[in-house]
């Protein structure tokens, strides 16, 4: 076999494996492969990751230890909004550590000087919040986004910063449609359907247990833990809409898409109870749409900069921790460098472990010991996402172009377009592509992400979207990458709601936990209110203690 042949064959396994062997075969005609623009795989760093996980153990010398009330492992959004709560009680006495050189985690965002606007890595808006959700309302407050509340209590967002019209559209059979759901071609069954799914959607929104709390809220520590709610956590939402007679193609790939954007898996693996939640905690009543949504160019990165601007005095960026070790007079934590060198030790009175919880078997010596069983019962799924810096607009047939872009027939999410809400309709742009790897199993999905390099996540983003945009490799000028491993908690039929969650909460030897997985689901207001949580937790512990 020539090295040729070898190459194409070698694409169009790749591409088979990820688009479909359709695409690969129509895009694998040409003997020569498409060259690809500039850009490299940045962020999320497994190295130090692999080799805490493979057993590095580091001690730092008497003179790298200093003292300190509290640490906080993990710079993600938990973590910032834990020093953010601190921080407003007048405490000061602590320091986060964050293994990237960036915060944020899965909220993070970037830039370079060929894009015109910064852009999202992960996470890119949050819904306006409902009047329950007092911590969001607070942040929000303060950032001056909210600028007052309507006749039943609920926040009202300052206009600038509501996401822009057109918000979004779908792409089928070569033209492109408003909305994500596909009314073009439905026939009377598949709206009967539709009907009748917003009817049970509506059911849900207006129903309250006996304590008058919503089924379905954010956070979902203000949700109902009734029966009646939490026995839909055990079957999936597929099983879900066959109860109902709900089988239409169409309103399927809805809620389909719903689960794969919010929670990186399919119907067939998400829980009903998760799958409802994303359609019903959103609504304020009955027929009433979702709640608008609050954007930035750069999504949720916005809120981390003005997090990370609260607390950066004491954020180490760069430092992992690799030893959590409970004492008799407090904790230890040992922190390394990317490089894993320069070790560095802190003695404290308490710790909030806002990283993911999985890592808590790594990190915690005790769990390293006997890792506690629920720990096994938390899953995460793999995303990857590349950002497209584009020179000018690619043309298209149909409904203008949106903030959020949908390809029906893809297995990836479409991409949101940053420069949107500044409201730059033409020209360069930046487009954000979302591909959520939804295996079953997790691991598998993990291999796959990692084994694919930047050229094959290039050409598979360019492959995909050059169904809508025949012209895309032309206009893109750099194409970087983000591969997620552990992107968000899966909410898998019976782990919600399954007591891991609970237990997973509770504070063990001076050490409180905080991560949005905490709540089974990835939401930037689910890492926010554990974040504010522990922050509390800690300082009722500290004033107890004096």
């Amino acid at each position: 076999m020539s090295r040729t042949t070898d190459h194409l064959f070698t694409r169009r396994e790749i591409l088979a494996a990820f688009l479909g062997v359709p695409v690969a075969l129509s895009a694998c005609r040409s003997s020569v492969a498409p060259s690809l623009p500039d850009g490299e795989i940045v962020g999320a760093s497994d190295v130090i990751g692999h080799k805490i996980r493979d057993g590095l153990r580091v001690q730092p010398p008497n003179d790298k230890w200093e003292r300190t009330a509290v640490v906080i492992v993990g710079g993600g959004v938990a973590g910032l909004s834990a020093a953010w709560h601190l921080q407003k009680n007048g405490f000061e006495n602590f320091v986060l550590l964050e293994l990237e050189r960036a915060p944020g985690g899965t909220a993070r965002s970037g830039s370079n000087p060929s894009a015109v606007v910064p852009y999202p890595w992960g996470a890119h808006y949050v819904p306006a919040p409902l009047k329950e959700n007092k911590t969001l309302i607070s942040l929000l407050s303060e950032m001056g986004v909210i600028e007052g509340a309507d006749a039943n209590s609920n926040p009202l967002v300052a206009e600038q910063f509501l996401c822009r019209d057109p918000e979004e559209r779908i792409f089928f059979k070569g033209r492109w449609y408003e909305g994500l759901y596909l009314h073009a071609g439905a026939d009377k069954q598949d709206l009967a359907q539709l009907d009748k799914f917003n009817t049970e959607i509506g059911n849900w929104v207006e129903w309250r247990d006996s304590k008058q709390r919503r089924a379905f809220a954010i956070p979902i520590s203000n949700s109902s833990d009734d029966a009646q709610v939490t026995a839909l956590d055990k079957i999936s939402m597929s099983t879900w809409l066959q109860s109902h007679g709900l089988d239409s193609p169409r309103l399927r790939w809805l809620v389909d898409y719903g689960c794969r954007d919010d929670y990186g898996l399919t119907i067939d693996q998400t829980s009903a109870w998760a799958g409802l939640f994303y359609f019903a905690s959103r609504v304020t009543h009955r027929g009433a749409e979702s709640q608008p949504l609050i954007t930035w160019p750069e999504g949720n990165g916005h809120l981390v900069s003005y997090l990370y601007d609260k607390s950066k005095e004491k954020v180490r960026l760069g430092f992992s921790a690799t030893d959590v070790i409970p004492t008799t007079d407090g904790l230890d934590v040992v922190a390394v460098d990317n490089d894993a060198r320069n070790p560095i030790g802190f003695h404290a009175d308490r710790v909030i472990f806002a990283a993911p919880h999985f890592l808590t078997r790594y990190l915690i010596r005790p769990f390293r010991d006997d890792p506690p069983p629920y720990t096994s019962e938390f899953q995460y799924g793999a995303w990857m996402v590349a950002n497209l810096v584009l020179s000018d607009r690619p043309k298209d047939l149909g409904f203008p172009l949106a903030w959020d872009n949908v390809i029906y027939e893809s297995p990836a999410l479409g991409y949101v377009v940053a420069t949107h809400q500044r409201g730059l309709d033409r020209g360069p742009t930046v487009f954000t592509y979302y591909y959520p790897l939804c295996d079953a199993d997790p691991r598998v999905a993990r291999t796959r992400l990692l084994s694919t390099d930047r050229r094959g996540w290039a050409d598979i983003a360019l492959t995909d979207l050059e169904r809508a945009h025949p012209t895309i490799r032309s206009l893109c000028t750099r194409l970087d990458v983000m591969r997620w491993g552990h992107a968000m908690i899966r909410p898998r039929p019976g782990f919600i709601w399954s007591g891991a969650r609970s237990l997973a909460q509770l504070p063990f030897r001076g050490i409180h936990f905080a991560h949005t997985d905490l709540s089974g689901i990835a939401l930037f207001e689910e890492a926010l209110d554990h974040g504010v949580r522990a922050a509390g937790e800690v300082l009722r512990s500290l004033r107890s203690a004096t």
